[in-house]
């Protein structure tokens, strides 16, 4: 036990804002780290080949997201459901639970990606894939579909360690990636000139890497995190783990998924306005991935956290744990806008050179800004909503946001008032809100209070 605790944290007693913020800070700077090498392909791509390599890498990476929706989904669900069990003392329960979890991802992982791979010219005909771009587009999807079950075995993984409280060895493997992912990208596409073709080859090798660390640490190290699984147990999937996983999983992702297809919804329109609009898409997609890393740093550890309170049936420590996460995903998203309104040019030269969508950058601006408060704001309300298990609630949030917020709000300012490719990032970002309303009353209901795991046998 006194080994189990170097990996496992109790976040049911002591400070919750110390110990908040030594759990998010190495999830933070994991996010940061995914976010620099998610960024190095464009980054690198853009200088080297221009607008065309930009969109390129910017439309197939739209859909290469799209298709981790199962993965973001149930993982996140797998980690709440963990940090319950872990709240409740259930230890044997967390074992079975995570066999049952990585055999599943593993089944979507294939399915998912193989029908993605027969389908990829279609997917990028209704994207309105520009016909400049559209062979660094098909190239770079191809590449990374043939890598996805890395992503899922990754998201998996992570989740395992997250749902136990150890957010230290995330950050490692994901360094670990970045640095790969730079030296990769700089190979094949300055030294070897493979063009989008390259971006994806050294993103797959670099998310490879970062799972097969992982994983091997789960499973050579499992006495340490308390969890004692055969393997045996990956292939007899427990059926009554697999239906929580379901109840709550189901919700998640699709919340995921309509979020993933309503912005693919909206960048499909976005393409339509020429290659440098579609080109600074790819950027202005960096720039929220800029502000939902802040969010999920925070929401995933605070989402452990009162995973395990409400396993433990501290109710009165909840509301603590959401003021605080609020206070600092305010701080920081104050920040990010500053630096985004002082320097827009520079941010946005990082990615291109090319004027013309330097231009159409700087008109983007206060959309950014809206963008990182709507992810300040979604951080407690997420946070809440998925360490409660609440899928209904979760069902409630995708339906809302992604499908009437997100599409009502593009299709309003983006062709019914005529604001074109501004009115659709408009909508976009005000959709973002949508959490932060369906939160309060959610709070302000008390309902949050019962958890997934209440009903399950020891």
């Amino acid at each position: 036990m006194e080994k189990e605790k170097r990996f496992v944290t109790d976040f049911t007693s002591g400070p919750i804002a110390g110990s908040l913020l030594r759990f998010a800070a190495p999830l933070f700077l994991a996010s940061l780290l995914q976010a620099v090498y998610n960024m190095v392909d464009m980054i690198i791509v853009g200088h080297v080949m221009g607008k065309v390599g930009l969109s390129g890498v910017s439309v197939g990476g739209d859909l290469i997201n799209f298709l981790t929706f199962v993965a973001m989904g149930f993982s996140n669900a797998g980690q709440v459901i963990i940090s319950q069990y872990l709240g409740a003392k259930k230890h044997e329960s967390i074992s079975i639970f995570v066999a049952t979890l990585f055999s599943f991802l593993f089944l979507c992982a294939l399915g998912f990606g193989t029908l993605a791979f027969l389908l990829r010219s279609s997917l990028l005909r209704v994207m309105n894939t520009p016909a400049e771009s559209w062979t660094e587009a098909y190239n770079y999807m191809t590449i990374c579909l043939c890598g996805l079950v890395f992503i899922y075995g990754y998201n998996a993984s992570s989740a395992v360690l997250r749902g136990l409280g150890d957010s230290r060895h995330p950050f490692l493997f994901i360094g670990i990636a970045s640095v790969t992912n730079v030296i990769l990208d700089l190979l094949f596409v300055l030294v070897f000139r493979m063009g989008a073709a390259g971006a994806a080859l050294a993103t797959v090798i670099s998310q490879a890497l970062s799972f097969i660390c992982c994983a091997l640490l789960v499973v050579r190290r499992k006495d340490l995190f308390g969890l004692r699984f055969t393997g045996a147990a990956f292939l007899h999937p427990d059926r009554g783990m697999l239906q929580s996983l379901l109840k709550l999983g189901v919700p998640m992702a699709l919340k995921s998924m309509s979020v993933q297809v309503s912005k693919l919804f909206v960048n499909s329109f976005i393409n339509s306005y020429g290659v440098a609009v579609s080109a600074f898409a790819g950027v202005a997609n960096k720039i929220a991935i800029v502000s939902n890393m802040l969010s999920n740093s925070l929401n995933t550890s605070g989402s452990t956290m009162v995973g395990q309170n409400l396993g433990a049936r501290n109710y009165d420590r909840v509301p603590k744990i959401i003021r605080t996460i609020l206070l600092l995903s305010l701080l920081i998203g104050t920040a990010l806008s500053a630096v985004l309104l002082l320097f827009p040019s520079q941010v946005f030269q990082i990615f291109t050179s090319d004027p013309e969508v330097i231009a159409i950058g700087l008109s983007y601006v206060p959309i950014g800004i809206l963008l990182f408060y709507g992810a300040a704001l979604r951080t407690p309300s997420n946070a809440l909503i998925n360490g409660s298990g609440n899928y209904r609630v979760n069902l409630l949030c995708a339906i809302l946001d992604a499908v009437v917020m997100r599409i009502g709000l593009a299709v309003l300012f983006g062709l019914a008032l005529g604001m074109k490719h501004i009115g659709f990032w408009l909508g976009d970002a005000l959709a973002g809100y949508t959490p932060f309303v369906i939160f309060l009353f959610f709070f302000f209901s008390g309902k949050w209070k019962k958890n997934i795991v209440e009903s399950q046998n020891p």
